[in-house]
């Protein structure tokens, strides 16, 4: 059963499934405590435009993908900081209009087909070299940022306070939109466009289920995005399933057993401390 380790395509799948875990849950739950589950999708479909940009373009989809979906993200902070609009109307409002560039970009170039599905749906077990060092660079700079992680929680819980306690509230916004917006990007040929959001999500909404204390909520979001990867590798190399459709459904049922531990045992129930 162990030999399949050996084969270097689950090799690369492994270690960029983990590093993908690790950072989707672990700014998963900023995206979540702060009520930006829309964000994921958002963002996911603004690196549609890009990598739809980068096929008409003849070039590397993901070099494209990568600075148009971090100019979203800061373009949805601003108006964000801007305006009165909810998180919601404002993130729509930039699906919607990269959606619509991507769908574009793509009617002007005619042989697209598989190239946009292969991003769409993703393919873990086609991953590179380049993919996992590019992973790997998210990965380290996300832990030189490791110190930022106390200031982001206390605006999470609190952003008035905060900002009259002179932390860079507005600063490190824009710093986690454009971490998230990296974190979408480098996922997208793991995971797909469509699932990504998934990633984000489930681990840390299942987390808070179980969780009382911020901190904990992360640590368990983590643990709960990296073992769902290993798990739903197996479970779709094993079972000839799609992977990352694999590892989502696996989330789902890890987030339903939180939901019912902590219905029956009283455990976190969703309350979240700082």
């Amino acid at each position: 059963m162990l030999e399949v380790l050996e084969l270097p395509f689950m090799q690369r799948a492994l270690l960029a499934g983990v590093m993908i875990g690790f950072l989707a849950s672990y700014y998963g739950v900023f995206v979540v405590q702060r009520g930006l589950g829309f964000l994921g999708n958002g963002l996911a479909h603004a690196a549609f435009g890009g990598v739809a940009l980068g096929l008409l373009l003849g070039m590397e989809p993901l070099w494209i993908a990568a600075p148009f979906t971090v100019a979203i993200a800061i373009a949805i902070t601003w108006v964000q900081q801007r305006t009165s609009l909810a998180s919601d109307t404002v993130i729509g409002v930039f699906f919607a209009a990269s959606m619509a560039m991507g769908i574009v970009f793509l009617s002007l170039k005619r042989d697209y087909s598989v190239d946009a599905f292969s991003y769409l749906f993703g393919s873990i077990l086609a991953v590179t070299g380049t993919d996992l060092w590019v992973s790997g660079l998210v990965v380290f700079f996300s832990l030189l940022c490791q110190p930022l992680w106390g200031r982001w929680a206390y605006a999470t819980f609190d952003r008035d306070l905060a900002r009259t306690d002179r932390v860079p509230v507005v600063l490190d916004e824009y710093l986690l939109a454009v971490l998230i917006a990296v974190t979408v990007v480098v996922a997208v040929k793991v995971v797909g466009i469509v699932l990504i959001s998934a990633f984000l999500v489930v681990p840390a909404a299942a987390a808070r289920l179980l969780s009382q204390r911020f901190a904990a909520m992360t640590v368990l979001s983590v643990c709960i995005g990296v073992t769902s990867v290993l798990g739903g590798l197996g479970c779709s190399y094993w079972l000839d399933l799609p992977s990352g459709a694999t590892i989502v459904l696996l989330q789902t049922v890890i987030f339903l057993v939180s939901l019912a531990v902590s219905r029956f045992f009283h455990v976190g129930a969703g309350r979240v401390s700082l």
